[in-house]
């Protein structure tokens, strides 16, 4: 298959962030040291010194922590990071203790080689960061699989939810989408990394390819977020590896059988679906309101793609807040 066509195909799992323009870079010597300026913006450098790694029987899980007070977590999609979320995270800050961590295979956690990466493992490793990080309950914000291991954490780990705020992403009766199934092919080939890692030395084709696939804005996809997202991921032949098992523990369906479960969830949920995105459809939706018994209903963003709360920042924040109750 060729490039071009792959990441055409493939966009549910070939994305990198878009960043608006440059703002000023925060105190690095503050995020370095683990002190929290909840004023500065967020870029690709204060993202990387802001790094810290728990230790969980899963291996050393990479996440970034902004704010204080109640927790909320962010988890990201494929094959993103929790960079992904920064935006959300300035603006949630003031009223969350924010924590974006990065999934097993993806982004900066180290992993043993040979560590299992479906979505229930995923959710248990998940429990253990919460765990490390001296987390009992906390407000969830998630995307495209990432949204997959949050209703997983919903349905088996209830008590440690308080709310779910549910972008678009994998539904029991749509998961994997089938624009991701390219992906998983050349993942079983050998060949996913190989085509990620051209994103790094051609980012004008991967921000007319990949990018158009999930960014209403793929122009605004800045080189250094790129590197942020593929860079990692082929870093070795061991990441290599583990990003190709990633995308083939997407198969089987990983929500299969949870219906009946969330059914009978109590945990309040929020959707907001990008209505322009083509992998995941705008009934998946519809199909989630109707699925939990405490839906607070449905926001569509016209506008907005798979990844598309990267660039409306804002929409996260106002929709987290009004489910928090914050005002």
């Amino acid at each position: 298959m060729h490039r071009r066509h792959f990441l055409q195909l493939a966009g549910a799992t070939l994305a990198a962030g878009a960043a608006a323009a440059c703002a000023p870079r925060a105190n690095l010597r503050d995020a370095a040291s683990g002190a929290s300026n909840n004023n500065a913006p967020i870029d690709a450098a204060m993202f990387h010194a802001m790094r810290r790694y728990a230790t969980t029987p899963f291996g050393r899980i990479a996440h970034v922590e902004r704010g204080r007070g109640d927790a909320a977590l962010f988890l990201h999609g494929a094959p993103l990071n929790g960079f992904q979320w920064r935006g959300a995270i300035e603006r949630l800050a003031p009223y969350r203790r924010c924590v974006a961590p990065d999934f097993m295979g993806l982004g900066y956690s180290q992993i043993p080689q040979g560590q299992a990466l479906a979505a229930s493992d995923q959710a248990a490793m998940i429990v253990a960061l919460l765990d490390a990080l001296r987390i009992d309950q906390t407000d969830i914000v998630a995307s495209d699989s990432g949204g997959a291991v949050a209703q997983l954490l919903a349905a088996h780990h209830p008590q440690r939810v308080r709310s779910l705020l549910l972008a678009n992403c994998d539904v029991e009766p749509d998961s994997p989408p089938p624009k991701v199934e390219p992906a998983i092919a050349m993942a079983r080939a050998g060949t996913l990394a190989d085509a990620t890692a051209n994103w790094i030395v051609d980012s004008d084709n991967a921000r007319a390819t990949f990018g158009k696939a999930v960014y209403a804005f793929p122009d605004r996809l800045a080189d250094e977020t790129i590197a942020t997202y593929a860079t990692q991921l082929v870093s070795s032949p061991l990441r290599r590896a583990q990003y190709h098992a990633f995308h083939l523990a997407l198969m089987p369906n990983p929500l299969a059988g949870i219906e009946a479960t969330l059914k009978r969830s109590s945990v309040p949920v929020r959707i907001v679906w990008g209505m322009s995105d083509d992998i995941f459809k705008a009934s998946d939706a519809d199909y989630l309101d109707k699925l939990y018994p405490r839906s607070h209903g449905i926001r569509r963003v016209s506008e907005g793609k798979l990844f598309f709360p990267e660039e409306f920042p804002d929409v996260i924040a106002e929709e987290a807040r009004r489910l928090w109750r914050i005002t």
